[in-house]
């Protein structure tokens, strides 16, 4: 599981985002701070994986924590969900290592799309040790390349497209179905069919046809990597 703090002063976007993090796999909650402070003590207190970090609080902000943390070498990851929109502000977390960064208001799938995203790369890092230029592209960075350099038929977005191929993404080299991914992302099979008829379009996707328990066909999927670059 990855151990998350949510930094938020205000308690109604706090409880927000502890509603919407319970509804993705993968992650478990382990304290919700207010200021500066509180989240340094839950830091002490437990092992974090990652933040979701606003940055408006009242005294130190949370831009000042985040600066902190990389004072004292901490080894934590931050997604950024903040209602400053500044590009000052925004290039700034960056360059302390913010994974993603939310602008409020925004969309659950948005949120869901950073989560999924950060938790496919940590299941990388989990299982290599070392990885030679064609697998960190093909791991970590080939999510853009088959997602974003396509033109999408009218009625599909590339926010849905991101995070059914992030949940894609999880399932390795192993087959999946559509009821796998509308596990996964909580969309409607009927939906994931279309982005999966499209993926399966331009070549980004093999599907063959087998058969369930009950002798009823099922389509399962598998990422045909030869086509992704």
């Amino acid at each position: 599981m990855i151990n998350v703090l949510i930094v938020e002063d205000d308690p109604m976007v706090g409880e927000l985002n502890k509603r919407y993090l319970s509804q993705i796999e993968g992650f478990q909650l382990k304290g919700i701070a207010s200021s500066f402070q509180s989240a340094l003590h839950i830091l002490g207190e437990h092992h974090i994986d990652l933040i979701l970090l606003d940055i408006y609080m009242p005294g130190k902000n949370g831009l000042e924590l985040l600066t902190e943390l990389r004072a004292q070498n901490e080894a934590v990851d931050v997604i950024v969900i903040s209602a400053a929109s500044e590009l000052d502000v925004i290039k700034k977390t960056l360059r302390y290592g913010a994974v993603d960064y939310l602008i409020k208001p925004f969309e659950f799938e948005r949120f869901q799309t950073a989560l999924s995203d950060y938790r496919r790369k940590q299941k990388v890092y989990s299982t290599h040790r070392n990885m030679s230029q064609k697998e960190l592209d093909a791991e970590l960075f080939q999510k853009k390349e088959a997602t974003e350099k396509v033109q999408l038929p009218k009625g599909l977005t590339k926010s849905t497209l991101k995070l059914i191929w992030s949940s894609i993404q999880s399932f390795e080299n192993e087959s999946f179905t559509t009821e796998d991914l509308a596990k996964h992302t909580e969309i409607s099979q009927v939906s994931i069919r279309k982005y999966l008829k499209f993926l399966e379009d331009i070549q980004v996707l093999n599907v063959e046809m087998a058969y369930g328990t009950i002798g009823r066909p099922v389509f399962q999927y598998n990422v045909n990597t030869g086509n992704l670059n």
